[in-house]
């Protein structure tokens, strides 16, 4: 297995992420990328230009970065997964590997291997175990599928930091998923329970509490962080919470928790788009999100 042209479907953060940090691993030739903003007169030339810095190639259409490709990332959020996997399949070369970052249930997964591997491409999920920025492309991912361990060795003899769990799909994604439950469920409860705290001027009992209970944690540190990243990607977040509840059900259960957290974190979503934390600098506070939150809840 050898890649000479990549694509990323997906220019957001992680895919732009990835691009950068795969252009120039041995054997690559080109990396190519699309997006849907590529096809909108008011995001183009950005997301252009953005690529041309980054030294990859900005692709006019989905098909034209498939027909391109041996090596295909998706990489958008939760919700496009199955689109995008659908949209992608019959495009896709001859033999060509998709690999699937997304956050998405076991069934959503093994309904994009089922619509690639269809089309005569081979269809590789993936767990994506922690946020990607800090880590960039050596972020920790569990891969799954036939052609897993195959690709795993060749991605980290690129220096990535991939592990095969299965040839059978769905077992990278739950695990993920359910590790997604508690991590985004955690960032659910800090953010009602800290808001609330401070609203009833109580966070100066509440939280010695928690530290007490939990001495390895800095509990004000980890607030201002879990706001901070849920304010800036509540929407996703959402998203792949409901796939999260979707991957509950699919075990036989009601998703009552998860489905809770997907709403907590779309309300935040929403909080942000209507410029509730607009200007708040990356040191803020925990204390300086909730009070945003208070001011609009008076408003």
């Amino acid at each position: 297995m050898k890649f000479e042209h990549i694509g990323l479907i997906g220019y957001g953060e992680v895919g732009k992420i990835f691009s950068a940090g795969l252009k120039d691993k041995p054997g690559v030739v080109a990396v190519r990328v699309w997006d849907s903003k590529l096809a909108h007169d008011t995001t183009r030339a950005a997301e252009q230009a953005h690529a041309l810095q980054a030294g990859v190639s900005a692709q006019g259409s989905a098909r034209a970065l498939c027909e391109a490709s041996d090596l295909i990332i998706s990489a958008v959020t939760a919700s496009n997964t199955l689109a995008v996997a659908r949209e992608a399949a019959p495009l896709m070369r001859q033999g060509a590997v998709f690999l699937d970052l997304n956050s998405a249930s076991p069934g959503t997964k093994k309904e994009c291997a089922a619509r690639v591997e269809a089309a005569g491409g081979h269809y590789v999920e993936a767990g994506v175990m922690t946020s990607v920025p800090p880590y960039g492309v050596r972020v920790p991912m569990l891969l799954g599928g036939a052609r897993a361990a195959e690709l795993a060795a060749l991605l980290n003899g690129w220096g990535l930091d991939t592990r095969a769990v299965s040839v059978e799909l769905g077992v990278a994604s739950a695990i993920k998923m359910c590790r997604s439950v508690m991590i985004k469920g955690l960032e659910a409860l800090v953010i009602e329970s800290y808001a609330t705290a401070r609203a009833y001027g109580v966070e100066d009992h509440v939280l010695p509490t928690l530290q007490e209970t939990f001495p390895g944690i800095d509990w004000a540190r980890q607030g201002a962080y879990f706001f901070s990243r849920v304010v800036q990607h509540g929407q996703r977040r959402a998203e792949e919470m409901r796939e999260s509840a979707n991957t509950v059900r699919e075990a036989g259960f009601e998703a009552i928790m998860a489905a809770a957290i997907a709403d907590k974190q779309q309300w935040v979503a929403d909080q942000a788009a209507a410029g509730v934390f607009k200007d708040l600098p990356s040191s803020a506070r925990w204390q300086d999100y909730a009070d945003r939150l208070l001011a609009a809840r008076q408003r």
